[in-house]
């Protein structure tokens, strides 16, 4: 395939491709409706011209037939007169006449046959171009109906064009969103670092640095007075639980000797009743 004919193939491709896109299915079927009316009206003035040749050929037919009438009586007239030779001319006039009136017959003949024909096309051009229309309504209805569901579905899922771009839109406001927050956080820290100061505060990072090391030294000194605190609390603590633990065995030592003493004398009991009972 040579250059140009591969340009020509590309050229007509792309304006294919163009008009598939521009291309409106109902307004092609009106306007082919439209054509077809158009190619009837141009058969109905055919029609008519046609019925005006035959009127006027049949109008020069019936003048002829009225000339042929006039010879007849003007070859009456001669043979009256014993004028042959007049008659003879007459009659010779009616002759021509006649063959001019074959003529026209044939013509007006040909003319009806082409008529009957034309009116029986158009009767035929009628009834398709009805058929068009009511199959192009019906073709319009099916289409529009389709457009809609389909305008639906592309709002639903998504995936039409108004819709990709709204999605396009609201990835391009995340991401901007996105970097906005990674650029404000890195600022931040970049800040902390001492990397980067604010211009709108008199501290420095050495000044940063002496704050935080104030901080440092306020914390430890209230770590220290906690721990004092808890010293304290823990020795009391520890007195206490030894003055307990005492007070606990005095009073195991007292109840230990009481049992002791009850338990010599329920010995004692038994050891009487055993005396008894021998005796």
């Amino acid at each position: 395939m040579g250059l140009l004919s591969r340009a020509s193939y590309v050229v007509r491709s792309k304006l294919n491709s163009i008009l598939n896109r521009a291309e409106d299915p109902t307004e092609t079927l009106d306007y082919s409706y439209e054509q077809m009316r158009d190619e009837l009206k141009d058969v109905e003035r055919g029609l008519a011209d046609l019925v005006a040749q035959k009127k006027r050929l049949e109008v020069q037919r019936g003048r002829l037939q009225e000339n042929v009438e006039k010879h007849n009586e003007q070859a009456r007239e001669a043979m009256r007169q014993d004028r042959e030779d007049l008659a003879r001319r007459a009659l010779e006039k009616k002759q021509a006449k006649l063959e001019s009136i074959e003529e026209m017959e044939d013509q007006i003949a040909s003319l009806e046959s082409t008529q009957s024909d034309l009116e029986e096309k158009k009767s035929q051009l009628q009834e398709r171009i009805e058929r068009f229309r009511t199959k192009k309504e019906t073709m319009k209805a099916r289409y529009e109906a389709a457009e809609a569901q389909n305008r639906v579905s592309e709002a639903m899922t998504g995936v039409g064009d108004e819709m990709a771009d709204v999605g396009r839109a609201v990835e391009r406001a995340e991401e901007r969103t996105e970097e906005m927050e990674a650029r404000a956080a890195a600022m931040d820290e970049l800040t902390e670092r001492g990397v980067l100061e604010d211009q709108f505060s008199d501290e420095d990072a050495i000044d940063r640095e002496l704050s935080a090391g104030r901080a440092n030294r306020e914390v430890e000194a209230e770590l220290e007075t906690l721990r004092a605190e808890n010293g304290g609390e823990r020795a009391s603590k520890g007195s206490a639980r030894e003055a307990d633990a005492t007070s606990a065995g005095a009073d195991a030592a007292v109840d230990e000797a009481a049992v002791e003493a009850e338990l010599e004398s329920l010995r004692e009991e038994e050891a009487e009743e055993e005396e008894d009972s021998k005796a």
